[in-house]
Order: C-alpha cells, then structure tokens, then sequence
C-alpha cells in the first residue's frame, strides 16, 4: 500500500520552518507549496491565491492542509476553506502559533503595544518592512507606523545568534526596547506533525 501524500500549502514565510519539522521529524510523506510571503501586504488576496492552489493540489493530492492562519483577511480565508472542506492553522497570524494560540491571546493588554517579529521577518526586515513602508527615504515617517508601539518582541523559533543581532538592530533603527522570546514552532509544529 502507498503511504499517504499530504499537501502542505504554506506562506513562504514558513517555508524555512515547515522544511525544519518535515526534516527534523522525518514527515517525508508532507509536498510542500508556497505562496508569496508578500500576499500579507494585500491579504485580501490570500483566499483566492490559496483557492488556486487547492485546486492545483487536488490533481495530485487526496489530502491537503493549508499553513496560514488567518492573516488579516477577516474569515475570508476560513469560508473559502470551509467550501473546501480543508483545515487550517489555527489562531489570526503567525505570532499567534509560534507563542501557542492560547498564550499569545491570554497575554493580550501585555502584549498590545509591541511589533512582532519571528525568524523570516528578522531575516527580511529590510525587505518587508522599512523599503515597502518607505522608512528607506523618508525616515520622518517612523512615528507614523510605529509611534504607538513601546517594544520590539522577536519570537525566536530557532537559536541564531546571526538572527538576534538582526532583531535587535531591527528594534533599534525603529526606536522600540527589544525583547526576544524563545518560543520555537510553537503550535506550527503541532499541526504540521499531525498531517
């Protein structure tokens, strides 16, 4: 009998991290998909951009998961899998997983003036946050995105040494007190072994 194939359709953001657990777990019956990490900058178009990929998936998939939370899109993406009959991650974005649901949401007020980053976001900064935002030429406008913030808080999901100095200069060039979490693949790994 032929084990089981599983579709992983991802946000590239975790594409790193899902390849770790496949890898570490020996889940080598898990194909993996990507989406563009940028979708998250119109996350409207997240559903449908997952929508195609199902639909991609089925011709050579009898079973699929999707690896995105929520992600901004306000339950559209949750109607649309639920048309599909797939699951998903569980919680509204990755910070959520990576703490574990139920902590990050039981930390709640604590927790309501910092930015986030994980391992991808530490790794891109520059990338996906300063040059879309324009802070590359017009640095005036820091106060304008992050103002009502007090903290950075980088959740680690690996030991990178390489990384926390890229969180902490990240904190630093957006004025914010860094704080960083060890919190690993959180429930990403969960949901990702159970497949």
């Amino acid at each position: 009998m032929t084990p089981r194939r599983v579709l992983v359709i991802a946000c590239g953001a975790l594409a790193r991290e899902i390849g770790a657990i496949t890898k570490g777990c020996g889940l080598d019956h898990i194909d993996l998909a990507c989406l563009p990490a940028s979708l998250h900058n119109t996350p409207d178009r997240i559903p449908a951009a997952v929508q195609a990929a199902i639909a991609i998936g089925r011709k050579t998939h009898t079973h699929i998961f999707v690896a995105y939370a929520d992600c901004g899109t306000g339950g559209a993406l949750d109607r649309v899998l639920h048309d599909e009959g797939i699951e998903r991650l569980a919680g509204p974005h990755c910070y959520a997983f990576y703490s574990g649901v139920e902590q990050f949401l039981a930390a709640g007020d604590a927790d309501m003036r910092s930015f986030f980053l994980t391992d991808f976001l530490a790794r891109q900064f520059e990338t996906l946050v300063i040059r879309p935002l324009g802070l590359d030429r017009h640095p005036e406008l820091r106060d304008a995105y992050f103002g009502q913030y007090e903290a950075l808080v980088y959740l680690a999901q690996t030991d990178d040494a390489a990384l926390n100095v890229a969180a902490t200069a990240a904190a630093s060039r957006l004025g914010l007190r860094y704080e960083r979490r060890f919190v690993g693949y959180g429930d990403l790994a969960l949901a990702v072994g159970k497949q």
